[in-house]
């Protein structure tokens, strides 16, 4: 009888952290493909009337992700959460962290992630509610094989590119870059190039320096041209509309690409700064 009324009296205090202090997970999107960047958000909200010592040990907040059918999903190392900070009454934090590099999430289907904060000054636990996402698979495009110098002038490494498209949330289509091994049993990195339409002819070349130049469509008349590293990380990103010509992907002798036709749109920092007359310099005779 002692346990049950122990039992009770946890479940009580549990609650009643709850709703003094809060923790929600937050996702920017509902759907990922395998080894995809996964950037979480833990909002931690304060109204306990004092202030939280939280941070300063490596369990102060511990994250989980499950699936369904396969149970916990197995952790490659641990999340990167430590950092001591002070959060005072009616105030909210917010930690980011990226989890795909700290679980094993290249299989598809449906999976859950879980929060929870301990709070050390009171002994209690706070955990979040679930939030639920899904691992989706991509339809191939494209692929090719390229050659990472050797900073030691020795045998160079051998990654690939692989372009992909997947239906996200089933009404939008999206180009997709994965940088891999040759045989994609080591992904290095999975990014979300942007929207695409179905009749999209994209278009995929390695320069001399092996980055990847893709140019894809995006609408009737509007192309989105991007440039992206060995290491996956993009190094360019321009905007293109056919008027006049479609834009092309050209490799000159040098074996440097560029886009020729097309018109490309300026970006906000390219546009001309309009003053007002009242800061115009005074005219002189």
């Amino acid at each position: 009888m002692k346990y049950f009324f122990a039992s009770i009296a946890l479940a009580m205090a549990v609650l009643r952290a709850s709703a003094q202090v809060s923790v929600e997970l937050v996702l920017d999107q509902e759907q990922f493909l395998p080894s995809e960047s996964l950037p979480v958000a833990v909002k931690i909200t304060n109204r306990s009337g004092q202030q939280l010592h939280l941070g300063a040990e490596a369990n102060w907040l511990t994250i989980n992700v499950e699936s369904p059918e396969r149970g916990a999903v197995i952790k490659t190392g641990e999340v990167p959460v430590l950092g001591a900070f002070d959060l005072e009454s009616s105030q909210i934090a917010t930690k980011r962290v990226d989890l795909q590099p700290y679980f094993a999430l290249n299989r598809q289907g449906r999976y859950k992630i879980t929060a929870t904060l301990r709070i050390k000054d009171w002994a209690m636990q706070v955990p979040s509610a679930p939030k639920n996402f899904d691992v989706i698979g991509g339809a191939f495009l494209w692929s090719q094989e390229f050659g990472v110098p050797s900073t030691a002038n020795g045998t160079p490494e051998v990654r690939k590119y692989t372009l992909e498209q997947a239906n996200y949330l089933r009404s939008q289509l999206r180009l997709y870059l994965q940088v891999s091994d040759p045989a994609e049993t080591r992904v290095y990195k999975v990014v979300a190039l942007g929207p695409m339409v179905s009749f999209s002819q994209t278009e995929a070349k390695v320069d001399r320096l092996s980055q990847l130049h893709v140019l894809w469509q995006t609408g009737a008349q509007r192309f989105i041209y991007c440039v992206a590293g060995p290491n996956g990380t993009l190094l360019k990103r321009e905007d293109y509309d056919c008027f006049t010509s479609r834009p092309r992907l050209t490799v000159n002798d040098s074996g440097d690409v560029q886009v020729t036709g097309g018109t490309r749109r300026l970006q906000p920092v390219e546009m001309p700064v309009i003053r007002p007359p009242n800061e115009l310099p005074p005219t002189t005779k």
